[in-house]
């Protein structure tokens, strides 16, 4: 079982979005586990403070180093177990990660908030990861999207594996459509091929759908994904030409 601990200001929020879906299921099967560890239950003031005004002067407020440490310390977790830190500073949160910590018995996962957090929390991290170029108030809903993408790549969490090597990422390219009945709605088709019971021509006409949009909304995969001749060709022939639209 992997266990995912979150060091978090809100409980409540991870509580509440890891009891519905994919990761309630998995916590339901005893695949995974979700804990909370709330800094504020760590305070030594009475009044529960977490935060202080910045050395050096500055807006906002900076979430002090003491707090955080003692919830860390107060986890069971394997001792080399990876820690990640929530921030907009991280590397960019990829495919090939979730993979590598899925393997894992233990995560533990720190939420900044505020203005920020004092420098000295960084030192507990083994990986400082961002969800994207941007901003949000919170490391809760990263993290909880961390936990997600982890969490359904753990065996027994999601039923058929076979979904998971043709999603978008898995080797680099991004999913190609998909479509269910029925067969034809508001003038729309769904491709011919795919109701030929040809299962050769589907796979082909999956994998050259999957590098039509790859190479379309993110050609920058294509620098790093396998690609065998006859994906070269296709490539090839598609740059070639000016309409990259789907022939669905």
């Amino acid at each position: 079982m992997l266990s995912f601990h979150v060091i978090t200001l809100f409980p409540e929020l991870i509580g509440a979005c890891c009891s519905v879906s994919i990761v309630s299921r998995g916590i339901k099967a005893g695949r995974i586990s979700v804990k909370t560890y709330n800094p504020r239950d760590f305070c030594q003031n009475k009044y529960r403070k977490v935060d202080d005004t910045p050395y050096g002067g500055g807006a906002g407020m900076v979430l002090k180093p003491e707090p955080f440490f003692a919830a860390f310390e107060s986890i069971e977790r394997a001792s080399l177990s990876p820690v990640v830190l929530m921030t907009p500073q991280g590397l960019p949160f990829k495919q090939d990660l979730a993979e590598s910590l899925a393997q894992q018995k233990d995560i533990t996962l720190i939420c900044g908030h505020y203005e920020g957090f004092d420098e000295r929390i960084r030192t507990l991290a083994t990986h400082e990861v961002s969800i994207g170029d941007f901003v949000v108030t919170g490391g809760e809903l990263p993290a909880l999207t961390v936990i997600d993408a982890i969490a359904r790549l753990v065996p027994g969490v999601i039923g058929k594996t076979i979904s998971l090597a043709r999603e978008s990422f898995v080797d680099d390219v991004l999913e190609a459509p998909q479509y269910t009945k029925p067969p034809v709605f508001r003038g729309m088709e769904v491709p011919a091929v795919l109701l030929s019971g040809n299962h050769g021509q589907v796979e082909r006409w999956r994998r050259q759908q999957s590098l039509r949009r790859t190479l379309e909304r993110r050609p920058d995969l294509l620098e790093k994904a396998f690609l065998d001749d006859e994906d070269k060709k296709f490539i090839s022939e598609l740059s070639a030409r000016k309409d990259l639209r789907s022939d669905a």
